[in-house]
C-alpha cells in the first residue's frame, strides 16, 4: 500500500489536493530506508510495513508540526523510531531471549536493492553493509532494551548527533550516551565473538561452492554430507517455532527427530536474504504436479563452514520473490 492510499483512507476531502501530492511524493521517496530501519527496530518485516504506515498517516496528521528545523527526512525519522518504541511496548511478546526471537522475518535482498544508488553517501545507504541488516545483528538488537536499542540505531547506524537523538527520545545528551554505552556492550555480549572473521559473501566463488554442496545433501537427505558442513558450535532456530539448538550433535539430532531422513523429492534454489547465502527448498506434490515451498535456510558461514542456520517457513516465499512452485 503506498502513501497516496493510506491519504485516501483518511477523510481529508476537504483540504488542499496540492498539499497531499507534495507529502505523499515527499514521504514516498523514503518508504524503503524507512522501512529498513523500523526492520532493524523490530525484528519483523510485517510489523516494519505496520510502523511505516502509521509513520506516514502521523506525518499527515501532524504536518503543521514540521517547522523546518531539520530535514523532511530526519523528521520522518523522528516519527518512525517513537512509533517503532510505541509498537514495542504495546505489543504482548516475551522478550528474546537466549539466541531466540520468535518474531524474527527475513529480509529480502531484491528490495534493500531498491535503495537508490543516488543516495550512497547518505548515512543510511552506508548503514545497508552487510554488517547492520544479517539476521545475527537483528537478533542481537532485539535483545537490547527499547530506548538503547533506538539510540544505538540512530547513533551507530544512521550517525545521528548525541544532541538529535535526545531530541527524538525527549532524554538529555547524557542520558543518550549512557544508553549507548549500554546498548554498545549488549551487542558485544550477544553478537557472535567471531563476527570480523565471517565470510560467505554471496557472490564469492567459494561460498557458492558451499551453498550447492550444502542444497545437494539436503535434497539427498545425506546426513553425513550436510554434517561435513557444519561448524562443531554451529547454531539452529526456525523462527517463529521455539527452539535454539547449538552445536552439530544437538542440530543434527533436531533435524533427524523431525523426520530430515524421510523425505523425499526435494529441491533446492540458491538464493540471498539479508545480505546472506540461502537456500529455499520445495517438495513434490504429486496432487499438484509440482514442487511446492517448503522452508527456506538462511546460512551464516565462517571459515569454510556453516556457523548457523535460520529456518524459516514457506509463509515468506512470496515476499522473498520466490517462485510459488517448480515444474517437474
Amino acid at each position: 500500500m503506498n502513501t497516496q492510499t493510506w491519504l485516501e483512507e483518511l477523510d481529508v476531502s476537504g483540504s488542499d489536493g496540492v498539499e497531499e501530492d507534495e507529502f505523499s511524493e515527499s514521504a514516498e521517496r523514503h518508504r524503503r530506508e524507512l522501512h529498513v530501519h523500523c526492520y532493524r527496530m523490530l525484528g519483523s518485516f510485517q510489523d516494519a510495513e505496520d510502523a511505516v504506515q502509521e509513520t506516514f498517516l502521523r506525518a499527515w496528521r501532524g504536518r503543521e508540526t514540521f517547522e523546518g528545523r531539520s530535514t523532511f527526512r530526519a523528521w520522518l525519522y523522528r516519527i518512525a523510531t517513537n512509533t517503532c518504541l510505541d509498537q514495542i511496548s504495546g505489543r504482548r511478546r516475551q522478550p528474546a531471549t537466549g539466541g531466540e526471537v520468535q518474531w524474527l522475518q527475513p529480509y529480502p535482498d531484491r528490495l534493500l536493492d531498491e535503495l537508490s544508488a543516488d543516495d550512497a553517501d547518505e548515512p543510511e545507504a552506508v548503514a545497508l553493509a552487510r554488517e547492520t541488516i544479517e539476521l545475527a545483528y537483528l537478533v542481537a538488537v532485539q535483545h537490547l532494551a527499547p530506548r538503547p536499542r533506538a539510540v544505538l540505531l540512530l547513533r551507530d547506524v544512521l550517525g545521528w548527533p548525541a544532541k538529535e537523538v535526545a531530541e527524538v527520545l525527549g532524554d538529555t545528551t547524557n542520558s543518550v550516551n549512557s544508553a549507548l554505552q549500554r546498548a554498545r556492550a549488549g551487542m558485544r555480549e550477544h553478537l557472535p565473538a567471531e563476527r570480523q572473521d565471517w565470510t560467505g559473501d554471496a557472490g564469492d566463488e567459494q561460498t557458492r561452492d558451499l551453498v550447492a554442496r550444502y542444497a545437494d545433501a539436503v535434497v539427498a537427505t545425506d546426513v553425513d554430507g550436510v554434517v561435513a558442513m557444519l561448524r562443531d558450535d554451529v547454531r539452529c532456530s526456525m523462527p517463529p517455532t521455539p527452539g535454539l539448538f547449538v552445536g552439530r550433535d544437538a542440530v543434527v539430532a533436531n533435524w533427524v527427530s523431525d523426520g530430515f531422513e524421510g523425505l523425499e523429492r526435494m529441491a533446492g534454489v540458491p538464493t540471498c536474504v539479508n545480505r546472506q547465502p540461502a537456500v529455499a527448498f520445495y517438495q513434490w506434490r504429486e496432487d499438484a504436479g509440482a514442487y511446492l515451498p517448503l522452508t527456506i535456510d538462511v546460512l551464516r558461514i565462517t571459515g569454510g563452514a556453516i556457523t548457523e542456520v535460520l529456518t524459516f517457513h514457506a509463509d515468506q516465499f512470496p515476499r522473498l520473490g520466490l517462485p510459488a512452485r517448480l515444474p517437474a
